[in-house]
């Protein structure tokens, strides 16, 4: 009779516990269900559980981002975006460069700039080193880079690019969009790739920037988008027609910008007596014209024509049909040919334009 005593205590004690193991279980489950409700104001507020998850894109108080603008004084204004301003400060002894978004029709884009870069690491695209989040507005605070952008470069400032230092800034953009196409958890497809969403840091090393219209992808499949997102002039036309995302599309644009970085020329050319097209343009003159003639004047001929051709060959490949484009693997390494070219015969070359 003890025994079956003992048997029946033994029993009841492992059915306790396995209740009170199913009870936790279940708490926990509800838990990670997503509270009920419109799924478009849950998807505008970024989570600390997701950065944390993200790794390492620290949370900053509204008090540090203020401190670090002079409360967003007119001096330390850089530049306008489409999604905000964009300020420079100092915050806990790092230059940054502070973007203030007002979250009305622009919270998709602090969701994705936040998602985006805050896991992701690369020499040569831009560093997200915080955020902040208020009701009605947010903040995205990123590394300095001090010397501005790409597009100032080329068709701002009075000094000149010299042949070796565009085809560095050339190999380090295209390093960083592999790099986002490649990426382990996905393709990256950035879809507003040009000139003034390359920064450049103080040696002028390129960094991509401006992750707001960013889409993570499937390696090699295509996503259907409901609308065409990107800059004029640098739109792959086969995705404005099919709305397909996919990497070919940033091939395209940085074909496009490679034939900028080459020529110092605008997207559009006010010339009537030249294609309107820069792409046109270029492939004008590769069919049989003086392709030196698509090269900067302001370079004064000090390049390799060599690896000016193998260039613009490289570029016009960008902007063909898709299924002609190059992958961006292949980009980069013959841009690196192009580098190694102009490096070797750096002190030789000269093109003459009589």
């Amino acid at each position: 009779m003890i025994g079956i005593f003992f048997l029946l205590g033994i029993t009841s004690t492992v059915v306790i516990m396995i209740i009170i193991a199913l009870w936790i279980l279940l708490k926990r489950k509800s838990k990670e269900i997503p509270p009920k409700g419109d799924p478009a104001i849950h998807s505008i507020c970024v989570s600390e559980e997701l950065i944390l998850a993200e790794n390492a894109c620290k949370k900053i108080s509204i008090k540090e981002i203020y401190a670090a603008t002079n409360n967003l004084h007119v001096h330390n204004f850089i530049g306008q975006g489409i999604s905000g301003k964009v300020y420079k400060g100092i915050l806990n002894g790092w230059h940054v460069a502070i973007k203030h978004i007002i979250k009305e029709g622009q919270a998709e884009t602090f969701l994705r700039e936040v998602t985006s870069l805050s896991h992701v690491r690369h020499p040569n695209l831009v560093i997200l080193r915080g955020y902040c989040e208020k009701e009605h507005e947010c903040f995205l605070v990123y590394e300095l880079c001090s010397n501005g952008s790409l597009s100032e470069w080329l068709f701002g400032k009075p000094i000149v690019l010299s042949w070796l230092q565009r085809l560095k800034i050339a190999v380090g953009s295209a390093r960083g969009l592999h790099f986002l196409h490649t990426y382990e958890g996905g393709c990256i497809v950035h879809r507003d790739i040009k000139p003034a969403n390359i920064l450049l840091a103080d040696n002028f090393e390129a960094k991509l920037s401006d992750f707001g219209l960013s889409k993570l992808i499937d390696l090699g499949v295509s996503h259907v988008s409901s609308e065409v997102r990107g800059t004029f002039g640098y739109v792959d036309p086969e995705y404005r027609r099919n709305h397909h995302v996919n990497s070919a599309g940033d091939v395209y644009s940085f074909g496009m910008v490679l034939l900028q970085i080459i020529s110092g020329k605008r997207m559009i050319s006010l010339d009537m007596t030249m294609p309107a097209s820069l792409d046109k343009m270029a492939l004008s003159l590769s069919n049989g014209g003086n392709t030196s003639e698509f090269a900067d004047p302001r370079m004064n001929g000090e390049f390799s024509m060599e690896a000016f051709d193998l260039v613009l060959k490289l570029a016009i490949s960008c902007t063909a049909h898709k299924r002609l484009r190059p992958s961006m693997e292949q980009v980069v390494k013959k841009l690196e040919r192009a580098l190694e070219i102009s490096a070797r015969s750096s002190d030789i070359y000269s093109v003459s334009f009589s």
